[in-house]
């Protein structure tokens, strides 16, 4: 008698099955959220740039330096459009006066520049971190900002 009780699973020569291919999805919750689609053209960083600080704003993050979040609209977005794709989806999180922003560009054959852009990311003073990888859904690249004001310099007194 056979140790495989039958309809309970695969008998033992029975062939793998492949892993699912489910699309990925994007799942944020209890938090804050904007999803922004733009078509992608040298116009969609200015677009993009305006849209999220208002967003932002909006939730009561006026504190969040407007210039940091410009550069980092300006580096995500442009390295999607620099993709070749039709459109880019810029999405906004909130969490902890922390703000994320994920830009995809919809193309998988993404991802030239990679060091380059990671780097550029890393210099911005409200970036807290930053990351990119390609799915299925194309390229991902996001950076976290510190939304607490920076603090500002002061002249010493001799």
């Amino acid at each position: 008698m056979s140790d495989v009780a039958e309809g309970t699973g695969p008998g033992p020569d029975a062939e793998p099955k492949p892993p699912s291919r489910e699309r990925a999805r994007l799942a944020v919750r209890n938090r804050q959220t904007a999803a922004l689609v733009y078509r992608s053209d040298e116009w969609a960083v200015k677009k993009a740039a305006v849209e999220a600080l208002a967003t932002v704003r909006g939730w009561g993050y006026g504190e969040l330096d407007a210039d940091d979040l410009d550069e980092v609209m300006r580096l995500l977005v442009g390295t999607v459009v620099a993709d070749g794709g039709k459109r880019v989806s810029v999405h906004l999180a909130d969490q902890d006066r922390s703000v994320l922003v994920l830009v995809l560009s919809h193309r998988v054959a993404g991802g030239r520049g990679e060091q380059h852009l990671l780097g550029d990311l890393a210099t911005v003073p409200s970036v807290h971190t930053c990351g990119s990888d390609i799915g299925e859904d194309g390229r991902r690249v996001w950076a976290l900002l510190n939304a607490h004001p920076r603090p500002r310099r002061t002249g010493r007194v001799a």
